[in-house]
């Protein structure tokens, strides 16, 4: 171990666990990236397989960084030493980081996208195509329910675009398998409340050869389409 984190309090703990628990239900083996220093904040990236993307996660510390942390660590080594009794996490070891974590979106230059639909339109596209998928499934002949089929529909349903923006609805898949796109609390832990005390509100935001699916309770960051050093070719599966 090579450190201890101590966050603002045990919701926070509690947030990072279960963000950490659906990386590791998705791969065993996953890393995370965690970046913090210079503010009372934590930065945990993660690429779940199957998405295609990044997912990001801010959790609040008890005080600002005392020094700065760049590392690669073992999710499921992480998830283990979270203690939400006492707010606090061991930070485990470093491991030899996966090509993802050398290639993070930008920190700033972000600018608001529109065209976004409202979240419970945006929760109603992932249903739908869910849906879509598991219908066309069940209805491929028993000799053509191969891999390859399914994942050749897979990737038309999630290849498809959000509304009027050209987020791929797997961005969107991966924002709601990962808890993103759930129900607002009244306060939440990854973002700053909004005057009058309301969590700020999803938006799409673009730095770059980047786009930012900002959600009150984390982040989904992929290459736009046809843009460099794109994270590789995944296939797309429902939950």
């Amino acid at each position: 171990m090579t450190g201890q984190l101590r966050f603002a309090d045990s919701g926070e703990a509690a947030d990072l666990a279960a963000f950490l628990g659906r990386l590791v239900h998705y791969d065993r083996a996953a890393a995370v990236r965690l970046q913090a220093g210079g503010g009372p904040a934590l930065a945990v990236f993660g690429r779940p397989p199957s998405f295609e993307v990044l997912a990001i996660r801010t959790v609040r510390l008890a005080a600002l960084a005392a020094l700065p942390l760049d590392l690669t660590v073992s999710a499921g080594e992480l998830l283990e030493s979270v203690d939400e009794g006492s707010a606090s996490a061991l930070v485990p070891g470093p491991v030899t980081g996966p090509p993802w974590a050398g290639v993070l979106p930008p920190r700033g230059g972000w600018q608001q996208v529109p065209g976004l639909p409202r979240p419970e339109a945006i929760r109603a596209a992932v249903a739908g195509a869910v849906a879509e998928f598991r219908a066309r499934d069940e209805a491929l002949p028993p000799q053509h329910r191969t891999r390859s089929e399914r994942d050749r529909i897979g990737r038309e349903i999630w290849s498809r675009t959000l509304g009027d923006t050209e987020l791929p609805l797997r961005a969107v898949h991966a924002a709601q398998s990962l808890g993103f796109l759930r129900p607002v609390r009244s306060t939440v832990s990854s973002g700053a409340p909004a005057p009058g005390g309301a969590p700020e509100p999803v938006a799409l935001l673009a730095s770059g050869g980047w786009l930012r699916l900002r959600t009150p309770y984390g982040s989904i960051a992929l290459r736009r389409p046809g843009g460099t050093g794109a994270l590789g070719a995944l296939q797309v599966r429902p939950v």
